[in-house]
């Protein structure tokens, strides 16, 4: 079984996988995009792109410990109908070896798995777009040194401070008392720098191998951190939907029951409840739906922008009018490569720019400098309307 097109059995298919995996990137891009078009009209929204990382590992902290905790799943697996599962080996006693006739046997989530599954999808990530985001900032600051030369190292007139007794003092011996802690920070971003991009090869070489293991059907794990967890992924099946739904019932009727106080304050506490239930259960495709529509919302007006702002294409314009030929002047030989004036074949072909007629330059310059007009429509002209044509048509 190469590829599971169909998608049939528990296993899901290499393409559902990728979607699920590439969904949070989606996603993050969306909402950047989306309170970025916002903050044009509202500028406090631009705290937030400030601390972009931040808001959307808080946003993904919180639907995922909602979606492990309710349905065993991701936030985008849960999406797709995917269930989590840990994995257990059963092997023959007799022979330790794993061999074609062992079983895995699948069983839920623990609280640790859940745990690290947070830590997996949520901390890593931050902790992966911080330190590239640093390794950026390195890369620039060492492109620019490159390009211009290490600010801390260049020294001009700027950096003299004039005093009143004539001596001056060098700003540099400011810069010698930096504190430890801003060398510190130096050291480390130039660390990362190193670092890094070994570290993010490493990191992108075991997710294509993983991926293409389980593209071939070497391998049940899809990444390198559901290997380390012990966790597969799995299609849920119907009765497992219907037991999710019950238990998450259960779970919520208990929670309402623990309630304590007055009667008042147990009726907001359980308004509370229910309003934040909502929230998270309807925030997943509430979320996306949202994005989908305001992408959509503004393709639609970029479009009637665009095809407002377009400019309007006229068709040409017809061509002139011939020139006619007046009844006083010299008629046009019937062999179009003839001069009107000498009856012979043009010598050194040039053109009357009032009129278009083509003549020899030699005759067409006489008549022209003699009449001050065209020889055929007899039409006002000087020898500085007169132009040589390269190529007799």
């Amino acid at each position: 079984m190469l590829f599971q097109v169909g998608g049939q059995g528990t296993r899901p298919t290499f393409f559902e996988m990728a979607a699920a995996q590439q969904l949070p990137a989606s996603l993050r891009a969306a909402l950047t995009y989306s309170v970025g078009v916002l903050a044009l009209r509202r500028p406090f929204l631009h705290r937030v792109l400030d601390y972009e990382d931040e808001f959307f590992a808080f946003l993904m902290l919180v639907l995922e410990t909602h979606s492990l905790r309710t349905t065993d799943a991701s936030f985008s697996e849960s999406l797709y109908g995917l269930r989590r599962r840990a994995v257990k080996v059963k092997v023959q006693k007799e022979d330790a070896r794993l061999s074609p006739g062992d079983e895995f046997h699948y069983s839920g989530l623990e609280k640790r798995q859940k745990v690290l599954s947070v830590v997996f999808l949520v901390v890593l990530p931050y902790f992966k777009s911080k330190l590239h985001a640093i390794y950026n900032r390195e890369r620039e600051a060492r492109l620019q040194a490159t390009l211009w030369g290490d600010s801390g190292e260049r020294f001009d007139d700027a950096d003299i401070v004039d005093r009143g007794d004539g001596s001056g003092v060098s700003r540099g011996s400011f810069d010698a008392e930096a504190s430890v802690r801003t060398r510190l920070a130096k050291k480390i971003q130039k660390l990362i720098g190193a670092c890094y991009p070994w570290v993010h090869a490493s990191s992108e070489g075991f997710s294509f191998a993983y991926q293409m293991l389980y593209l071939l059907d070497a391998t049940g794990f899809y990444s390198l951190g559901l290997h380390v967890l012990g966790i597969q992924v799995c299609r849920a099946t119907g009765q497992e939907l219907m037991d999710t739904s019950s238990r998450i019932s259960k779970t919520r009727s208990r929670e309402r029951e623990r309630l304590r106080g007055p009667p008042w304050l147990k009726a907001v506490q359980g308004a509370l409840l229910s309003g934040t239930y909502t929230v998270l259960d309807y925030a997943q495709t509430g979320l996306i739906a949202a994005v989908f529509f305001f992408k959509m919302m503004e393709w639609w007006y970029q479009s009637a922008e665009e095809r407002m702002s377009a400019p309007t294409i006229y068709p040409p314009p017809p061509p002139p009018p011939s020139p006619q030929v007046a009844k006083e002047g010299i008629p046009l030989p019937s062999d179009r490569t003839l001069c009107p004036l000498c009856s012979q074949k043009r010598a050194n072909p040039s053109v009357i720019t009032v009129s278009g007629f083509v003549f020899c330059y030699a005759c067409v310059f006489k008549y022209v400098t003699q009449y001050k007009r065209c020889p055929v429509t007899l039409m006002p002209a000087n020898v500085d309307q007169i132009r040589r044509l390269f190529h007799d048509v």
